[in-house]
């Protein structure tokens, strides 16, 4: 039993039923995939007691719960298997819904159950309209359908959604009354997993803005950051309300509105939606961005029609140079990570830039063992906050902001101060001092990104960067941000005159000019501990434009129904200078399997000078030994008339999967070669072209090993 101490106590004693040890949390977690709200939604149910013995037997029924009902992705078969040979059986998973236009009917898929023909009636998803836009974790009871005229073989049965049947919100405003503020915020901070005690205060206020988002809507919200400090954790598994998109393509029909089926897109379904790995968002159509910059800037957009919507927008990615000369340097930003298409004006609708360089790394020093909300709990009291509640109106009467602040420099800060108010004083107004806090933070947050628009912009339209505020004494104070307050290049940046290259162009323009060298950035390396380690030069590492000598380690996710990924887009940039590969995957096997390797062959063909491809698969009892081996033995003499060896060995316990480059590049995909959904007909778009095939979900690690 852990030691609790004054805030546990008085938690569980105010919130009784509603909390739960954040340890346990910490050792399941370490074994599974699965959310984390998803995990303490089963911790809330076997695990609600003090006793060591019930815990240990109700950690036990969680590991039990999970064993049984949580399917992991290789398992898919045997899961279906269950059923057919019981007839029925719970999971737990992530389940979709979508529309088949020609056949008229509906077809649920669950994310490791791998069957995407499963019959599901209407009142499932017209009752949870978000399965049919991103799809949504519930315990799910999977039957099975044994009318042989009937086109498939599932059936669900029953369905509940892994979130709370009912939220009180007076209630959690009347126990909020118990806590002081800074009781409230660690109370908050320990309910995400951290311990406020090893935190700073200016740590703990970075750690509740990047939960605005959740509870603000319309709030468009950016954190720039080394990697591996938990960027997007609240966006992916604190909170059902809202998505998380890593990398790929942007569309506006999948974001706004899909003309073709009158139906809005994800700003309609969710509380936010998030934008992993920002840099490498990919916007074909011109119209995206200009939609997405009339919805960031009010909530609504034109598409044939006039949508209203209020989902936040938050976006998050890696920035890998020294923080201290780019705000030195006259030529180069803190926006520098975000694609080209992300102009100023852009830009100017965010109305919070979280200094994600102050973040501490991931570590378990930061993870709290004692008590706080279950985290869905926390997610249902933010969503009605989200739906219900607005603060504007309050902020607007007290806040008192300097003459330097302009129409969108108001609103942001207004907004960011609600945002606060919403998360720290859901039923109540703070003292002075607490306000004044807020304020000056939130002006902080829109200065850093005005102060980089400024020095983008060739003429003065941003130049008004010292944003204050009248504190309650009839002072005005000014706010600066950390890392530039002394920075002269950011206070007062050189404008160029008419003819000259602006920043934009400097940092697109092929070489840099022969009069002005390059300013050596450093970035971090973690191999000695943070401290800076020097990188080429900058003209070598261009925002905006790849690198052709050396490509970056890349870390995202394929989301279920995502097009736009190839063998070809996701390992062609590694294979240059490679003259083998090695490819670990256990599942090579079926007939549709080898026709993905054979695909990914040919890429090895046609992209890289490599002459030898080794392949490392397995079998199961279900396999057809014969049958697979002629099949990979075809593809064998097919590589050989072409000089290409392929080896071929089998390894019945071979369990990972990833592809190793002999140049030191190693590709790691979730579900390896076959994360491709099967195409409803193979005459469909998408059918032969891999790129236009609707993906899996799955994640994706690139990375460099030291060779030998």
């Amino acid at each position: 039993m852990i030691d609790m101490d004054v805030l546990d106590k008085k938690l569980t004693t105010v919130f009784e039923g509603r909390v739960v040890r954040k340890d346990l949390l910490h050792r399941i977690k370490k074994g599974t995939n699965v959310p984390t709200f998803v995990l303490e939604f089963l911790l809330a149910r076997y695990c609600a007691s003090d006793d060591p013995a019930e815990i240990q037997a109700g950690m036990e029924a969680v590991l039990a719960t999970l064993q049984d009902n949580y399917v992991r992705p290789d398992e898919a078969n045997a899961a279906q298997s269950k059923v057919a040979t019981k007839g029925r059986h719970r999971f737990i998973d992530k389940v979709h819904v979508r529309y088949v236009e020609k056949e008229k009917r509906h077809w649920a898929a669950l994310e490791n159950f791998n069957s995407q023909r499963i019959a599901i009636g209407e009142k499932f998803y017209r009752d949870n309209e978000r399965l049919l836009e991103g799809g949504i974790w519930a315990e799910v009871t999977i039957a099975y359908n044994d009318i042989d005229q009937d086109n498939y073989a599932f059936f669900i049965e029953d369905l509940r959604p892994i979130q709370l049947s009912r939220f009180d919100f007076v209630t959690y405003g009347n126990g909020r009354r118990e806590f002081t503020r800074d009781e409230w915020m660690d109370v908050v901070l320990r309910s995400v997993g951290l311990e406020p005690a090893k935190l700073s205060k200016r740590l703990k206020f970075h750690f509740i803005a990047r939960l605005a988002p959740l509870v603000e809507a319309n709030y468009n919200f950016i954190e720039l950051g080394p990697r591996g400090t938990g960027k997007s954790y609240f966006f992916s598994e604190f909170t059902p309300y809202a998505t998380l998109i890593s990398g790929g393509q942007a569309t506006k029909a999948t974001l706004f509105y899909n003309n073709a089926r009158n139906k809005i897109g994800l700003v309609g379904f969710w509380d936010t939606v998030a934008f992993d790995e920002v840099a490498g968002i990919k916007i074909k159509d011109a119209d995206t961005i200009q939609i997405m910059k009339d919805y960031m800037a009010n909530g609504r957009f034109s598409r044939g029609v006039e949508v209203i919507a209020d989902a936040s927008m938050a976006f998050v990615g890696n920035i890998d140079h020294s923080i201290e000369q780019i705000v030195n340097s006259t030529d180069y930003d803190l926006f520098m990570p975000l694609p080209k298409e992300f102009d100023l004006a852009v830009m100017d609708r965010f109305a919070s830039y979280l200094p994600g360089w102050e973040m501490p790394k991931n570590s378990s020093d930061y993870l709290t063992n004692n008590y706080g909300f279950i985290t869905d709990y926390l997610a249902e009291a933010f969503h009605y906050q989200f739906s219900h509640t607005n603060r504007y109106e309050e902020v607007s009467k007290r806040i008192r902001l300097g003459k330097s602040v302009e129409g969108r420099d108001e609103k942001s800060i207004k907004k960011t101060v609600c945002a606060f108010l919403k998360i720290l004083h859901p039923d109540g107004e703070p003292n002075d001092e607490e306000f004044a806090e807020y304020v000056a933070y939130a002006v902080e947050c829109r200065r850093r990104v005005k102060e980089q628009m400024n020095k983008r912009k060739p003429d003065d339209e941003f130049a008004n960067i010292n944003l204050s505020y009248i504190n309650a004494d009839g002072c005005e104070v000014v706010v600066y941000c950390p890392e530039s307050k002394n920075a002269q290049a950011t206070q007062k940046p050189v404008r160029k005159e008419l003819g000259q290259s602006s920043v934009t162009d400097f940092l697109q323009q092929e070489e840099p000019s022969e009069d002005k060298q390059p300013l050596p950035l450093t970035g971090t390396d973690e191999k000695t501990g943070g401290k800076p380690s020097s990188l080429p030069e900058v003209s070598e590492y261009r925002p905006g434009t790849p690198n052709e000598d050396e490509p970056k380690e890349q870390h995202f996710t394929i989301f279920y129904g995502e097009t736009g990924y190839s063998y070809e887009s996701i390992i062609g940039p590694y294979l240059k200078g490679a003259k083998e590969v090695t490819v670990e995957d256990p599942y090579i096997r079926l007939p549709h399997q080898i026709q993905n390797f054979v695909r990914f062959c040919e890429t090895i063909v046609k992209l890289s000078p490599i002459r030898h491809i080794s392949l490392i698969t397995g079998y199961d009892e279900s396999t057809k030994i014969s049958e697979m081996h002629d099949r990979l033995s075809e593809l064998k003499q097919s590589l050989l008339e072409m000089d290409i060896v392929l080896d071929i060995k089998v390894n019945t316990n071979l369990h990972d999967r990833e592809i190793r480059l002999d140049n030191g590049w190693v590709i790691k995909i979730g579900r390896g070669l076959d994360f491709y959904q099967k195409p409803n007909s193979w005459f469909e778009i998408g059918a032969s072209d891999l790129s236009l095939r609707k993906c899996l979900e799955t994640k994706v690690d690139i990375f460099k090993v030291a060779l030998p």
